[in-house]
């Protein structure tokens, strides 16, 4: 393949924001879906990660096709339903776009420590980024069965070369965890200001 498999969303982040520096919903969304593909190859280590992914991008884009010039920007899913109340319900906008920001914290930090600590193993480095994200929001049933999937991580080496193509893999990572994050930093700083940052899961 050309590239590495990060190559897609690399690129895909570059259309992220409008000229006047806000998120638009479409391609915020495209970029979270070419994260799938890399997921894969984790194998069924990633399966409940991944079906989570799938099901939020799913909730917000069957919403934004709705009516996508109201909801051309991220937000106003939030805004929407704020001044309707259902932004805390489990099921709204609100809460698909807060797990699917968090799950996207995971897989930042996640590629960010295999960049950075070329020494640990895969099992570490997926440890080290659940306890740095979604831990403190998943209740007893959510973290005893990301431990238990979490033993079936691939072999790190192995996984490099699947995912590394005929490119520059550490950089193309180190890029999407640079680029990625202030994202994600931009949505959960939106969220906490208008008080819907804590909401954890059931």
């Amino acid at each position: 393949m050309e590239g590495t498999l990060f190559s897609p969303a690399l690129e895909g982040m570059k259309h992220v924001k409008s000229e006047h520096g806000e998120l638009m919903t479409k391609p915020f969304l495209e970029v979270c879906k070419l994260v799938l593909p890399i997921l894969d190859k984790f194998g069924a280590a990633m399966t409940v990660v991944k079906s989570d992914i799938s099901g939020n991008i799913s909730r917000l884009e069957s919403k934004y096709n709705e009516n996508p010039s109201r909801f051309n920007y991220l937000y106003s899913f939030v805004q929407a339903e704020v001044e309707i109340k259902t932004a805390k319900s489990s099921s709204s906008c609100t809460n698909g776009l807060l797990w699917l920001t968090r799950a996207m914290d995971f897989i930042v930090v996640l590629f960010h420590n295999l960049a950075q600590h070329q020494d640990w193993s895969m099992c570490q480095a997926c440890n080290d980024s659940y306890s740095k994200t979604l831990k403190k929001w998943h209740g007893w049933l959510a973290s005893s069965s990301f431990t238990v999937a979490m033993k079936l991580v691939p072999d790190r080496k192995k996984f490099m070369e699947v995912i590394g193509g005929n490119g520059d893999i550490y950089g193309d990572m180190e890029k999407f965890c640079t680029t990625f994050s202030p994202i994600l930093q931009q949505i959960h700083k939106f969220l906490a200001s208008v008080g819907l940052d804590s909401m954890k899961a059931s």
